[in-house]
């Protein structure tokens, strides 16, 4: 459960031994639903908004917020459960904030055409940034040592390491999933230069569609905007 949406009807359960989770609109359901891909009921304003406009909203506990090779593919099967079992849309809109935006990206690249469009927030698109932060920001070494062990690398091995959020990149190009990404221009754990601006740069130069709201003097939080409706705007325009 989660106090983010008090009011709403939730139902827990448990998914291949995770926990997981669904949040119903109180009316006009349509059968489109949305995912957190981490930080269940974080910063939920747009989350709510959507359930104003009949979505569901789904969570499945990861095996780390550093993304193991099985979390997308277990999130993958929890859709198919979905749409089997509760008669959701086939595709989905992943809310991907800061390590979130690392599983949305990871999800959208194993099953492209279970996505409609990508909700990013300040995500995680290149490990070496965030969280060893090779570059600009201050490092969190217990968030690193953290990361490492999770994904059962070393630093070096860090170095030449293949499943960065950055390598799938050419997947969701490949497929054109919509992006509405949002971000602070000061934000010292998740640098947007190094992360989310990769993405951007991957998408204007393929001209595949995607929206950016860049929030001046913003640090990593608050994630989203103070008014969400036009990031829901964006999604309802490709959810469709």
């Amino acid at each position: 459960m989660s106090d983010a949406f008090a009011g709403y009807r939730q139902e827990d359960f448990i998914f291949e031994e995770k926990r997981a989770g669904i949040v119903y609109p109180h009316a006009n359901a349509n059968g489109r639903w949305a995912i957190y891909t981490e930080y269940f009921g974080a910063f939920p304003s747009t989350a709510l908004m959507l359930l104003e406009r009949g979505y569901a909203i789904a969570y499945l506990e990861n095996t780390t917020r550093w993304c193991a090779p099985e979390d997308p593919l277990r999130r993958v099967r929890l859709a198919d459960y979905l749409e089997r079992e509760k008669g959701f849309s086939h595709r989905c809109v992943p809310i991907g904030m800061s390590c979130g935006g690392l599983h949305a990206i990871r999800f959208a690249a194993v099953a492209p055409e279970r996505v409609s469009v990508l909700y990013l927030d300040a995500p995680v698109v290149n490990l070496l940034s965030c969280p060893l932060h090779y570059g600009d920001g201050e490092r969190d070494e217990a968030m690193a040592q953290e990361c490492l062990r999770a994904l059962g690398q070393t630093e070096s091995g860090m170095l030449s390491y293949r499943e960065h959020p950055l390598d799938y990149l050419p997947v969701l190009v490949k497929n054109r999933i919509p992006v509405v990404m949002v971000y602070g221009d000061s934000d010292p754990v998740v640098p947007y230069h190094e992360n989310g601006a990769l993405l951007e740069a991957a998408y204007r130069a393929a001209g595949v569609p995607i929206c950016t709201f860049g929030k001046a003097g913003c640090a990593h939080h608050p994630h989203g905007l103070e008014d969400p409706t036009p990031v829901v705007g964006y999604i309802l325009q490709y959810d469709c």
